[in-house]
């Protein structure tokens, strides 16, 4: 419909309607202008005093100390002695004299072998003795009766010579004889089987009737003693060639190796051991070396065999640095860094050396110096270069009462 028909009164309406929209529209629009214009005023001048206000961290004062290498590692007990019973000479068992299981002493009697062919062969030697004896003593007398006759040249002097040497052929088979007997006696005694040491013994793996051999492979019992024990403790040679080169550059100082025990059941051994001595060669096999230690056991608790967990100090770091485990972070990469409190109260972010830890603590060997503030509070909202208000860690905070500013 075109306007040019409508009544002057009708347009007049029309353009008076769209002039009140128009100036509507446009007072909403600057009044919205204003508004945002306000809100980015306000935004931007928070913005400025948050930049301009130091963030308030907590710090620690860096101190230089002495604190143990703590190395815990794997091992295996074994026992202190160890022996197979083994028969010396051959014959029956007739009986066995100890019972499975059970502590026995050394020289204590375990079994005992037939002895009859023994204790005959021993009276035989005995006869021999005795009669090479009787057979040294008439040969002797012979001797003694040619010399002055030999003197007076009433015998030829070979006669004389001859009988001297038969006495002492006489008494060399007199020695002879006392040799064989004693032999007899030593077989005779080794018919009853002793305990070579002091030690609990286990199952016997022969029994009553059974043949034994001097030479035989296999053992009548073993015997352990368990008390005190030893603990085979497995090192790496990389670990103990970085400990030598510590201690040779007076970095750490040798201590002596108390060991502590925790046991398969993940209970602690409730005795204190010492190590003993390091092997001098390295198993090719596995790159390690062996530790060895030693406890007491009285109750029996440590048995040969059990792997454990040896924990032991084998040497005194003098210069670390301890750092709260939460002030340290570390990057994608793993490498370790603290902030500390730079010069101007600026932060400044150190990288830094770690090498284990140490109850709530990392061990820092570089990166650190004596009397650096490392700040352990309030490190989420540091950024390297923001200014800082450093207070002492933990330092009571004043808290503005609530519904009012600072400047009421």
């Amino acid at each position: 419909m075109s306007m040019k028909g409508l009544p002057n009164a009708a347009l007049s309406s029309a353009a008076g309607w769209f002039s009140l929209k128009f100036a509507r529209d446009l007072a909403i629009a600057a009044v919205a202008v204003l508004m945002i214009a306000g809100c980015a005023n306000e935004s931007g001048s928070a913005s400025r005093d948050k930049a301009a206000k130091p963030t308030a961290v907590g710090y620690i004062i860096a101190r230089q100390t002495s604190t143990p290498l703590i190395t815990e590692l794997a091992g295996r007990t074994s026992a202190y002695q160890q022996s197979d019973v083994r028969p010396q000479v051959s014959g029956v068992i007739l009986r066995r004299f100890f019972t499975e299981g059970a502590l026995v002493r050394k020289g204590q009697t375990l079994y005992e072998i037939d002895p009859s062919l023994y204790r005959a062969a021993a009276n035989e030697a005995r006869a021999n003795l005795q009669s090479a004896a009787a057979s040294a003593e008439a040969r002797g007398a012979q001797a003694q009766r040619l010399k002055p006759l030999a003197e007076m040249e009433a015998v030829a002097k070979q006669d004389y010579t001859d009988a001297v040497a038969a006495a002492r052929q006489a008494r060399a088979a007199v020695a002879q004889s006392q040799a064989q007997l004693q032999t007899a006696q030593i077989n005779l005694h080794y018919t009853t089987v002793p305990a070579p040491i002091t030690g609990r013994i286990g199952r016997s793996l022969v029994t009553v009737g059974a043949l034994v051999t001097s030479n035989q492979d296999t053992a009548l019992a073993q015997i352990s003693q368990l008390d005190p024990m030893f603990v085979d403790i497995q090192q790496s040679s990389a670990d103990l060639l970085t400990l030598r080169r510590m201690l040779a550059k007076g970095g750490a100082v040798p201590t002596k190796a108390d060991v502590q025990l925790t046991l398969e059941d993940g209970s602690a051994y409730g005795y204190t051991g010492t190590v003993e001595f390091a092997e001098a060669i390295v198993d090719p096999g596995t790159g390690t070396v062996t530790l060895r230690a030693r406890f007491p056991n009285p109750e029996d608790v440590l048995l040969p065999g059990m792997f454990v967990r040896a924990r032991f100090t084998q040497a005194i770091d003098r210069a670390v640095v301890l750092v709260p485990q939460t002030a340290v972070s570390r990057d994608p990469a793993g490498i370790a860094s603290v902030f500390v409190v730079g010069a101007g109260n600026k932060a400044e972010q150190r990288t830094i050396t770690t090498t284990r830890t140490q109850g709530p603590n990392w061990v820092v060997t570089a990166g650190i110096r004596p009397g650096d503030k490392i700040i352990v509070q309030g490190t989420d909202r540091l950024r390297p270069g923001g200014a800082l208000k450093p207070v002492p860690a933990n330092t009571p905070q004043r808290v503005a009462p609530a519904g009012k500013s600072k400047g009421s």
